[in-house]
């Protein structure tokens, strides 16, 4: 028969031992990040720098392999490697996946958002996202949304100085919304993805393409095929860093709070880092030739006409299907409205 003291050693070697042994809390997760910009644009680099930061703040139990560039398939496959898991984060576009997220994209209708700093504070209100938003992106959870700044029209022969000038012009859009505003004014929409932007303008399949300066000096790098540049600042498109939502389930409720608060009040940071590009992506190509154009007030008040139309269309078509689009337009715009005021406007610079 054991004694007492003999018992009482076994007990407390027990608890030694299941003390040291690797809990749950210690386990590695190995994460893979995919996106279709290139390395060098200032948001994937926000991105690696997040993802070093988790990696040391967790003490190495979340680890990222980083795929940038579409290294993992087209643009328009990242909401559904996120969703499907193919990859556990992902950066992508809204708009390269026509009608899955119609009220977030209410916010790309033209003239809506003045940079992407408004734009991420929007996009990010607690409100809107809890109310209207997060519910569309099925199978993924939102980490933070955002947009670029607004884009121009880029084109490789003819200068666009009037709303008249835009008649025939075939355009790549960027985003559904845009493809109706480009037809309201007298162009051709046509679909491509951003990677064939310089092949078609080279070879005249198309006059020009719509995009921000950050996406076509830099990212994409249209400059030495664009001529001219006019400087509507007239949209933005949406995106989402999202994650997949059984990869997020998984991780233990430290680490979920971990990633959570990393993307808490980060809207006027990330929102920066795409508006800085917008004179960093003009001066690369001005360098290669491109001659921007500023419309006058009296053609910049007419293409926003044409706006405001495209915009009430499409809400008038949303709301027939039976979405909020009224509603979510309104919240937008006041919020919009509202950081203004402690934000880059790229109409009023």
């Amino acid at each position: 028969m054991r004694s007492p003291l003999y018992a009482g050693l076994f007990v407390a070697a027990s608890a030694l031992l299941l003390h040291t042994q690797p809990s749950d809390a210690q386990q590695t997760y190995e994460l893979k990040i995919a996106h279709f910009v290139p390395a060098g644009h200032s948001v994937s680099q926000w991105i690696e720098r997040w993802a070093k930061s988790m990696e040391e703040k967790s003490k190495g139990q979340l680890k990222f392999t980083i795929f940038p560039g579409s290294q993992l398939g087209p643009p328009p496959r990242y909401y559904e490697m996120a969703r499907s898991g193919q990859a556990d984060i992902t950066w992508m576009a809204h708009g390269f996946t026509p009608g899955l997220f119609p009220l977030t994209e209410v916010s790309n209708l033209p003239y809506l958002m003045g940079s992407a700093e408004i734009g991420a504070k929007v996009l990010n209100d607690p409100e809107l996202r809890k109310k209207y938003l997060d519910a569309e992106h099925k199978g993924v959870k939102p980490l933070l949304l955002m947009t670029h700044q607004p884009g121009n029209i880029h084109t490789a022969k003819d200068p666009i100085r009037t709303v008249d000038d835009m008649k025939g012009k075939r355009l790549r859009f960027a985003s559904a919304t845009i493809k109706e505003f480009i037809a309201a004014l007298g162009g051709t929409p046509v679909g491509l993805p951003p990677t064939q932007m310089v092949e078609s303008m080279q070879k005249g399949t198309i006059d020009g393409a719509v995009i921000d300066y950050g996406g076509g000096g830099i990212a994409f790098k249209i400059g030495p095929v664009t001529k001219y540049t006019t400087e509507m600042y007239s949209y933005v498109t949406s995106f989402c860093i999202c994650m997949n939502q059984a990869a997020y389930d998984k991780l233990p409720p430290d680490l979920k709070k971990l990633i959570d608060d990393s993307f808490v009040g980060v809207e006027a940071e990330v929102g920066k880092e795409w508006d800085k590009l917008d004179d960093i992506g003009k001066a690369i190509m001005v360098k290669d030739g491109m001659t921007p154009i500023k419309l006058s007030k009296e053609e910049d008040a007419k293409f926003r006409a044409v706006g405001a139309k495209v915009a009430e269309a499409e809400i008038a078509a949303l709301e027939k299907k039976g979405l909020p689009a009224k509603q979510v337009y309104d919240m937008m715009k006041s919020l919009a409205q509202k950081h203004e005021k402690d934000s880059r406007n790229f109409w009023t610079q």
